[in-house]
């Protein structure tokens, strides 16, 4: 049996595989068109006009399906690994709305374009990296607070090394960008798809950019830590038949079906 066959480890590495791909595609596409300039655009440039908005905006849709996935399975592992445990419970919900609060900001940025409706894609960015960097940081506690019991401490280091990666990306794409867009290098920053290094804020819009890929790949490597947690979980889905027949009749008892989630074939 190959290591992505084990339990459910499939999902985050689909999930950064995926992810990486709809990143990657876009940015060879929106280079090879002209639509942006290669040295690092924001990610998000590199979905903006036709047809690598198309690509962008797809296949972030199913990333964010592919989230919601692996954020669900991590819930229910933490959850059954500490049933009485008040205080790692109430983190554990937490970081389920947070991580599912990211999807849905992952959706918007995919879906609505900076160059359409910006307040809308700032929304969703923010959603995204703001929500996302809160659910790291809670599963690293869960991590400490599970550690030496549930693991071992090396995979709490590791995460706890991923969001001080994270912090350090959000603070100077925070900071730079708050200088960039504050009028005093034009009002035309925020639609501006190309740069020439003779451009006033040229400096901070690349820290900016890079920044943004930095906090974006300490997000693909925090999910990778899952892929050992996740070779030990299945999930099994359960249909509740209420009669033998879909006619109007008097519910009757009949044995019930579990099955995996996925088939072990798959």
């Amino acid at each position: 049996m190959w290591w992505f066959q084990q339990g459910l480890s499939f999902l985050p590495s689909a999930l950064v595989i995926w992810t990486a791909a709809a990143f990657i595609f876009s940015y060879i596409t929106a280079i090879t068109l002209h639509h942006v300039d290669p040295a690092l655009p924001y990610i998000s440039d590199t979905g903006t006009i036709a047809p690598e908005k198309c690509l962008f905006g797809a296949m972030l849709n199913f990333s964010a399906v592919l989230c919601i996935a692996t954020i669900y399975v991590r819930y229910k592992q933490v959850h059954a690994l500490n049933p009485e445990g008040k205080y790692i419970t109430k983190l554990n919900k937490a970081g389920l709305v947070l991580g599912l609060l990211s999807c849905l900001g992952l959706s918007f940025v995919a879906n609505f374009q900076k160059t359409t409706f910006f307040t809308v894609h700032i929304c969703g960015a923010v959603l995204t990296f703001g929500m996302g960097s809160l659910y790291m940081f809670l599963q690293t506690i869960l991590s400490y607070l599970m550690q030496p019991k549930i693991h071992g401490k090396q995979v709490f280091w590791i995460r706890l090394l991923l969001v001080i990666w994270c912090a350090v990306s959000a603070f100077s794409m925070l900071t730079c960008s708050s200088l960039l867009y504050s009028g005093s290098f034009g009002s035309d920053v925020v639609q501006k798809l190309h740069w020439n290094p003779q451009d006033k804020g040229y400096v901070l819009h690349l820290i900016t950019t890079a920044a943004e890929w930095s906090m974006s790949c300490s997000f693909f490597g925090f999910f990778l830590t899952y892929i050992r947690d996740f070779q030990k979980i299945s999930l099994r889905v359960e249909a509740n038949l209420h009669g033998l027949t879909l006619y109007d009749t008097a519910p009757c008892p009949i044995n019930n079906e579990r099955t995996h989630l996925l088939p072990r074939e798959f």
